[in-house]
């Protein structure tokens, strides 16, 4: 299969899912769909050799988490401040997984990436370990303490206030 066959296949199998990876990872669906973008148009303009599709959807799943790490990162997302599309989600869902996810984003992207991959794409620990490129043992701390963090800020959002009502932010 010729390089142009084979970004056409990956984006027709694994197109879905790179765009949901995007946008559990930075929270922007616009963003998103240029981080989509990227990853396979380095799929295409880089030759790569997959073993099988396993292995194609790892190498994706990896190029998106790096891409989105870049862009958390990039001055562009670090000065400004983004627009509330909580109306032109992609999802159907209601507002307590709206607001788990926007506290998946919040989280340092080395904690959203592993819960991402966890729950989301229902990886294991090991297979994580290896998309990532790191240790199992890193996965798993990684997965308890953004677990831990996630469970806190939930904790701190349904406080009850002083006239005994849930404060919701």
């Amino acid at each position: 299969m010729d390089n142009s066959n084979i970004s056409l296949y990956a984006f027709r199998k694994y197109g879905d899912m790179v765009l949901r990876a995007a946008y559990a990872c930075c929270g922007c669906y616009a963003e998103a769909e240029d981080i989509a973008q990227d990853v396979f148009l380095q799929l295409h303009a880089t030759p790569v050799e997959f073993e099988d599709d396993e292995h194609m959807k790892a190498w994706l799943l990896r190029v998106t988490i790096n891409r989105c790490k870049n862009y958390r990162r990039s001055f562009r997302i670090s000065r400004t401040q983004p627009i509330d599309e909580e109306n032109s989600g992609m999802y159907s869902m209601d507002t307590t997984d709206i607001e788990v996810r926007e506290l998946i984003f919040s989280l340092p992207p080395k904690y959203s990436a592993v819960i991402y991959l966890y729950y989301y794409e229902g990886y294991q620990i090991k297979e994580i370990g290896e998309i990532l490129g790191k240790n199992p043992n890193t996965v798993n701390s990684l997965l308890q303490r953004g677990r831990e963090k996630l469970r806190m800020e939930l904790s701190e959002e349904n406080k009850p206030t002083k006239r005994g009502s849930v404060r919701r932010t």
